[in-house]
């Protein structure tokens, strides 16, 4: 197969390896509630497992995707696989709090870092051409999670108890992700050092990029966009559910918002190959944040899915498009580590959104600060992108339209 053709494959398989893996790890809001009502456990203390997994994703992915640049995508996403499915064997034997959130949440939070950032990485080196949509397209499987393994994971709910449905999950993961790790490969040399006619930024160390603006801008970016949108996306089907929802309805909404996500990466991954990946990152992160605090006047299905499909479009396309950025400012060399990095940090904001909103269920009984915290902080993130400086000068003479 040629190298043009198997940059294709690499997507596929990036692809196919976010949405089992991104879709075990939020498979949790699915078993929020039956997990709390068969163990005592509170909201709080689970909702903290995701916590730990975003935390535990962003510091392994920073070490996953500078591994990665070293030894190839293959290795890291192996072991990744093995890991996961260990993590959740372990989390559906847990007896108490603390070692769920260990096994769910550290275990699983590291594993699931080693798939996103080494796999972005890799695809940029392989796609010359078309990279926001193939850059869209690998993360398309985080899109497809809440359509296909949120309501696998509902299924499971209805057919056994919590422990055997996460069993169920773990084996499922190993037979699917440890045979597709095998068939991961590093770019070709010429498009991983920079070829002509290829479009890359000046060298840099990694001392250098970290305290450049370009990546503090774009981490901080970052940051305050999953912030904005980790809190609505975790415990969307539980508000649903305290709203009157049926349980199986309240996760079609989860999965109304993946559909929505899965266009909204196809179409602003191909709106920012031609329109331009600041602009449109920054018109996404607008829609954010009006979608989050849109979440408040939601009561009925209806109006559930009509905000869902909208916060969904626009969460699901900003995504992929830090990698673009991180791209077109330091180049291929360093992607992995770089944007490991800026995924690191954003993880962060991420680990905000579950725990601040079981605490807040908790304290005062309904989501309604969550979502009004959410919006603030996602006109934040558009505030800061706007920092965003240019693209260095050879990248910018070689894609114009990306600027």
């Amino acid at each position: 197969m040629s190298e043009r053709r198997y940059g294709w494959v690499m997507v596929a398989l990036g692809a196919l390896m976010t949405c089992i893996a991104v879709g075990a790890m939020f498979s949790l809001a699915v078993f929020l509630r039956p997990i709390t009502e068969t163990t005592g456990w509170s909201h709080t203390q689970v909702s903290s497992a995701m916590t730990l997994n975003f935390l535990a994703m962003g510091a392994a992915g920073f070490g996953w995707g500078a591994l990665s640049d070293r030894i190839g995508p293959r290795p890291v996403v192996l072991a990744g696989a093995v890991l996961l499915g260990l993590g959740l064997f372990l989390a559906s034997r847990a007896q108490s709090a603390l070692g769920f959130q260990v096994s769910f949440g550290l275990l699983v939070g590291i594993a699931v870092g080693s798939f996103f950032s080494p796999m972005i990485a890799a695809v940029m080196g392989w796609i010359t051409e078309h990279r926001g949509l193939a850059v869209s397209l690998v993360s398309v499987g985080v899109g497809v999670a809440p359509m296909t393994m949120s309501p696998f994971a509902a299924w499971l709910i209805t057919q056994m108890d919590w422990r055997s449905a996460q069993l169920v999950l773990a084996v499922l993961v190993w037979a699917t992700l440890v045979p597709a790790a095998l068939f991961a490969r590093r770019p070709p040399a010429a498009q991983a050092t920079g070829q002509p006619g290829v479009s890359e930024a000046p060298p840099l160390n990694l001392r250098n990029a970290f305290v450049s603006a370009p990546f503090i801008v774009l981490a901080l970016t970052f940051f305050a966009c999953c912030a904005a949108h980790a809190g609505p996306i975790f415990h969307t089907v539980t508000y649903a559910m305290t709203c009157g929802l049926a349980p199986l309805a309240a996760v079609t909404v989860y999965s109304v918002e993946g559909l929505a996500g899965l266009g909204g990466r196809l179409a602003l991954g191909v709106a920012a190959d031609r329109l331009g990946v600041k602009r449109v990152l920054i018109a996404g992160l607008l829609i954010q944040a009006i979608a989050a605090f849109a979440f408040i006047f939601a009561s009925r299905l209806g109006e559930f899915y009509l905000v869902a499909a909208t916060f969904g479009f626009a969460y699901g396309g900003v995504m992929p498009l830090y990698a673009v950025l991180a791209r077109e400012y330091f180049g291929q060399r360093i992607l992995g580590a770089v944007f490991g990095a800026a995924a690191m940090v954003s993880s962060l904001g991420m680990a905000l959104g579950p725990a601040l909103g079981g605490w807040i269920f908790d304290t005062f009984g309904r989501y309604t600060w969550m979502y009004i915290g959410s919006a603030a902080i996602g006109l934040g993130a558009v505030a800061i992108a706007l920092a965003f400086p240019p693209f260095p000068k050879a990248a910018r003479a070689l894609a114009p339209a990306a600027t």
